[in-house]
């Protein structure tokens, strides 16, 4: 029987924005668009990537958000959390390949749970999102992949509204939530009518990550 494995997997290397990172079964295969915008794409925000002194790349899988945001703010420090150890173990070969040791700490926590007392200037995340009824549609070589790191409850959108819901008190006053969520916008949007959200514009639209304001964020229930 053939089996369709990622190919990603079977050579150990994936590419994003333009940098190599090792992947293997323990992480999803990296493919976020926020690769696409930092820094430049959020320049109108951030006046200069210096002023980023404090980074959180969450649900960091294999750690290339966290490494491409140390990359792109080179005076931040960056914590890259996962709830996978096996994950947070491919990050770390990648974190250690790019000599990030000292500016990317690897937390294992479950979205924000290991985190009290932690803030930060930009808060960066590719949770899960897919719904189930799209789950369970997946071509045999996403399924391939962690479970995970793809679903999110019924409506993809589970991990999202954690995220939400606890994102304010965890960012510094004037600080940036950046987080994809795939094809889910119609429904974030028509879940939370009250959220200015800001969508980024990438490659393929502006349907896919959504930006907003400390200041505009819940507070947390």
């Amino acid at each position: 029987m053939r089996e369709r494995i990622p190919a990603a997997y079977l050579t150990h290397e994936a590419w994003l924005a333009e940098h190599r990172f090792y992947v293997d079964e323990r992480v999803i295969v990296p493919r976020s668009f926020i690769a696409e915008l930092l820094p430049e794409q959020l320049s109108p925000w951030v006046e200069s990537p210096d002023e980023v002194t404090r980074a959180l790349d969450l649900c960091t899988g294999s750690g290339c958000l966290g490494i491409l945001a140390a990359l792109a703010f080179p005076n931040a420090t960056i914590d890259a959390v996962d709830l996978s150890r096996d994950a947070l173990d491919v990050a770390a070969r990648n974190v250690a390949d790019y000599g990030l040791q000292a500016r990317i700490e690897l937390i294992e926590s479950d979205l924000f749970t290991a985190l009290q007392g932690r803030r930060y200037d930009l808060i960066i995340s590719n949770p899960p999102y897919v719904n189930a009824e799209s789950v369970a549609a997946l071509p045999a070589e996403y399924q391939a992949e962690p479970a995970l790191a793809l679903g999110s409850g019924a409506d993809g959108l589970d991990a999202t509204r954690v995220i939400l819901d606890k994102a304010k008190s965890h960012l510094n006053p004037g600080g940036l939530l950046v987080v994809e969520i795939g094809h889910n916008r119609d429904v974030l949007e028509a879940a939370y009518p009250a959220l200015p959200f800001t969508w980024l514009e990438t490659e393929s639209g502006d349907q896919f990550v959504f930006m907003l304001r400390q200041e505009d964020l819940p507070d947390a229930a």
